[in-house]
């Protein structure tokens, strides 16, 4: 085990990777009070223990770590030691920045190869697992190590490497967490997330490829679950949400048709009428004189 640390700013080794903040590997072999407070960072925290056992908390959840384990930190999330110091052992670690994450867009930066399809379904499972519960991969270890080597040798086309290891390593770690979230989980649970959000957001063009995305699953395990679940197809489902928001517009008498058609999702108002008329038996005109008449 090597054991080193490269630093922005005083490492020539990271002058190509300004995104790189931090990376090493660390044997702790004393205890230093206060060595290990909580804090919050504004980049992404991947560590992988190598030795020891470690206790952790993110945020307020507590994680018992052992070797073998590989934890993702998300920017603006709380690391430390709820005892305050670095226990007895080794671990590897990579700190670096990214251009954006939210419920919009993940965004890794110029350095990353990955397309903005990948990028949205990762971002979604990397937001849905916010605090992040260590993943015991070789896969994540191997890549991390594999990375520091890149850039201790720099060999020919290190930098090239040293990015296309970096999107390995979100890769594994994502995938990891995707298989981890969904056996067992609550599909109630994961539905109501993805319904909510659904809901909030009518007028996007969902495909179903996204919508497994948000939940961290497959399409067809996606499309399996929810039509056990619900009985609908995942667009069939939608659907029915656009029309049930659409008719709580309706009674809304200042907004016109083609306002309410493209609010919830419709890409234009004959499309929003004959779906409408569809499934409730009224054009959206029709509808809105009947319910205005009622009152």
């Amino acid at each position: 085990m090597n054991l080193f640390e490269l630093q922005q700013g005083s490492s020539r080794e990271l002058q190509l990777f300004p995104h790189i903040i931090s990376t090493g590997c660390r044997k702790n072999s004393a205890i230093h009070l206060e060595s290990f407070r909580e804090t919050v960072a504004d980049y992404f925290r991947i560590y992988n223990i190598i030795d020891g056992k470690y206790e952790w908390r993110i945020d307020d959840e507590r994680f018992q770590l052992y070797p073998g384990d590989t934890v993702l930190v998300l920017p603006g999330r709380k690391l430390g030691s709820p005892k305050g110091f670095l226990e007895i052992g080794a671990l590897g670690w990579l700190h670096f920045t990214i251009d954006r994450l939210d419920h919009e867009r993940f965004v890794p930066g110029k350095w990353s190869s990955l397309n903005e399809s990948e990028c949205y379904t990762m971002g979604n499972i990397l937001l849905l697992n916010r605090t992040v519960a260590p993943s015991k991969t070789c896969e994540a270890s191997r890549i991390l190590a594999s990375l520091q080597n890149e850039l201790l040798s720099q060999g020919i086309a290190f930098n090239t490497r040293v990015n296309q290891l970096m999107d390995e390593l979100l890769v594994a770690i994502t995938r990891e967490l995707a298989k981890e979230a969904n056996p067992g989980r609550d599909f109630s649970k994961i539905f109501f997330q993805l319904e909510q959000k659904l809901r909030d957001n009518l007028a996007r063009q969902w495909s179903v490829e996204e919508m497994a995305a948000t939940v961290g699953m497959g399409t067809t395990l996606f499309n399996v679950r929810v039509k056990s679940y619900t009985g609908f197809t995942p667009t069939n489902y939608l659907i029915n949400l656009r029309i049930a928001e659409a008719i709580k517009l309706l009674r809304k008498e200042d907004l016109n048709l083609t306002d309410i058609a493209l609010d919830t999702g419709f890409c234009s108002s004959q499309h929003f009428s004959t779906t409408f008329k569809k499934l409730t038996g009224y054009t959206p005109s029709e509808f809105r004189r009947r319910k205005t008449g009622d009152s």
